[in-house]
């Protein structure tokens, strides 16, 4: 595959990490002179924006009609494309407020195992 003259290899989640997905996301603001534009507010608006438009793919749908959903390759490739939006803005939300995502998650699965102890919410919203 070729964007912009460059050959790229397939990026897939077993041989891609998350600095090097930020620092790409960080690639294309700077070659656009977007970054100026990227300022917390306006990326938690653009982050709540996008996310609505994900939700959107189900809105209404009951969960036969979601199981269906899933099925059909064009719905996936819509509900990947808004994924990939609220990926790209959290991790341009990452580069603007200069924070690791990795020992930012993991810090959070460590409180949400104390905060909800396996042996107790196994299988369970809530106690």
């Amino acid at each position: 595959m070729r964007i912009e003259g460059v050959l790229l290899l397939e990026h897939t989640d077993a041989n891609t990490n998350i600095k090097y997905l930020v620092s790409q996301v960080r690639e294309f603001l700077q070659e656009r002179d977007w970054q100026k534009y990227h300022n917390p507010k306006d990326l938690a608006e653009s982050i709540c924006i996008e996310a609505a438009e994900l939700l959107q793919l189900f809105q209404w749908m009951s969960r036969e009609e979601v199981c269906a959903f899933k099925g059909v390759s064009s719905n996936v490739e819509r509900l990947k494309e808004e994924l990939a939006d609220v990926v790209i803005y959290c991790l341009s939300m990452a580069n603007a407020m200069n924070i690791d995502l990795t020992s930012t998650v993991m810090h959070k699965l460590k409180r949400n195992r104390n905060k909800y102890p396996s042996k107790q919410y196994r299988g369970k919203t809530r106690l």
